[in-house]
């Protein structure tokens, strides 16, 4: 089962993430995400649902779109198809600063350890691990800098700042 860091502790992800390209009528039992295509589905299955129900974004798509039924998910996804793609970093700012989104955001894909400390600065609350990342390793980036010169999702004091606190 997939590794996840949440709240600086590492669990299992007991999610599954079905595919883009869902034709099913009906979703499987247990946490699922679904791709933001079949947030219609999704919501209507929300409440009846035997588990939690989340959507996911893919790197190119548009959370302004669905914007008005992203709060009635607890979770939302945000696919990182390579370690080189660097858009839901943006997806997981625009989702927390623009749209006010309040729930759990996750990164899956391709997540590396040296990603991490900056899914957290841009608004990323629980991070789902690559299957060869070492999830202790992946505990100690949370904490790889303890100063910040930009602002950011994550609202931590500019370094710039505590210098004027003194």
């Amino acid at each position: 089962m997939p590794k996840l860091l949440k709240d600086q502790q590492i669990s299992n992800d007991d999610f599954q993430i079905l595919p883009q390209d869902l034709e099913e009528a009906s979703l499987p039992d247990g946490n699922v995400l679904v791709h933001v295509s079949s947030i219609d589905r999704a919501s209507k299955a929300n409440g009846r649902h035997n588990g939690q129900i989340g959507i996911w974004f893919d790197s190119a798509d548009e959370p302004e779109t669905v914007a008005s039924a992203l709060n009635q998910f607890e979770v939302i996804a945000v696919n990182f198809p390579k370690f080189m793609d660097g858009r839901g970093y943006s997806l997981a700012r625009l989702l927390r600063e623009r749209l006010d989104y309040r729930g759990d955001i996750r990164a899956i894909g391709d997540i590396l350890v040296d990603q991490i400390y900056y899914l957290k600065r841009c608004g990323f609350s629980s991070l789902r691990l690559r299957e060869d990342q070492n999830p202790e390793y992946a505990l100690a980036a949370l904490t790889t800098f303890s100063t910040d010169y930009q602002t950011a999702a994550d609202k931590l004091t500019q370094v710039y700042r505590l210098r004027h606190q003194l």
